[in-house]
């Protein structure tokens, strides 16, 4: 009897996020249209099993995992090009980065992520818009971040643009960063609402601003050996899956953003709803970057965003 084709799907929060929901859309789907040809299993956190939230670039990679997702900005030393979605007020609205990353822009984002690893990339998962919190003070401007500690993403356009604001960026892992946070030995950090709820960010930090000033995505990817070994059958299948995958989580999200919301006000924390003057000294702060980004990217690369540096 032929053994079924192993399909490991592995990610790094609960199996509640919109991320795994995405995952175990996949997985049903495979094995709805394969039955016992396939054998669908899950991680769903890597980090309950003592990895950190980076391991499951190698994991991936190195075939010990089929599939994966990940934030770009974890990718952006190895795969510099991702680096120009790093920069800061580059989307205004999500309609226009989901735009940006289906279309022309994700597409040559995507060819350099497999010029550069060992994988297949399917799709782009949304991470969205992200926010500061901290444990210190109320931020409605660039100067109530003045030495701040921050957590980063490991992206220096996500350095450099806290430098210009005034705080001090600290790159860490996010098993490093809630440990810190957990500490009170780092002051702030940045995500969507939804992961500071997930990883009870809020639970420390009394102080929340909408900011915007990131847009990330995720993108998913698979061994590429392994993909590339499967029947057309499969292949096409997975790619089919992924895409329907990437339209419900994305829609989940949403949601997820709303409930976010709501958990970090019922713990009585302050939620501060910048308005457009004060988004826009955020702006006026940063502007240094893009005269840098200028110096560091292609023009026909930078050309590709709706900001157009």
């Amino acid at each position: 009897m032929k053994r079924p084709i192993p399909i490991r799907m592995g990610g790094y929060g609960p199996a509640t996020t919109s991320f795994s929901r995405g995952l175990k859309l996949i997985g049903d789907r495979l094995a709805a249209a394969f039955g016992d040809e396939v054998d669908v299993k899950y991680v769903w956190n890597i980090m309950d099993l003592g990895y950190r939230a980076e391991d499951i670039l190698w994991l991936v990679e190195d075939g010990l995992l089929t599939l994966g997702y990940q934030s770009s900005s974890y990718l952006t030393d190895r795969v510099p090009e991702l680096g120009i979605v790093d920069y800061p007020f580059v989307f205004q609205t999500t309609a226009q980065a989901r735009a940006g990353m289906d279309g022309v822009l994700g597409q040559a984002l995507a060819r350099a992520l497999e010029e550069k690893a060992n994988y297949r990339i399917l799709g782009w998962f949304e991470n969205g818009f992200r926010h500061i919190s901290n444990r210190l003070r109320p931020i409605r401007k660039p100067a109530d971040m003045n030495a701040m500690r921050i957590r980063v993403l490991p992206s220096k356009v996500h350095e450099r643009t806290f430098e210009l604001l005034g705080a001090v960026p600290l790159r860490m892992d996010l098993t490093e960063a809630i440990a810190a946070i957990k500490a009170s030995s780092l002051d702030a950090q940045e995500n969507p609402f939804a992961n500071t709820v997930t990883y009870g960010v809020h639970t420390f930090h009394r102080f929340h601003s909408v900011t915007n000033h990131f847009y990330i995505s995720r993108p998913i990817f698979l061994h590429r050996g392994t993909f590339d070994g499967w029947p057309a059958r499969l292949q096409q299948e997975m790619r089919a899956a992924v895409a329907a995958a990437v339209a419900f989580q994305r829609d989940l999200a949403l949601r997820e953003d709303e409930e976010a919301r709501a958990a970090i006000a019922a713990l009585g924390c302050e939620l501060a709803e910048l308005d457009a003057s004060e988004l826009s000294a955020f702006a006026a702060a940063v502007q240094p970057i893009y005269a840098e980004a200028r110096e560091l990217y292609p023009g026909e690369l930078l050309k590709l965003l709706p900001r157009g540096m």
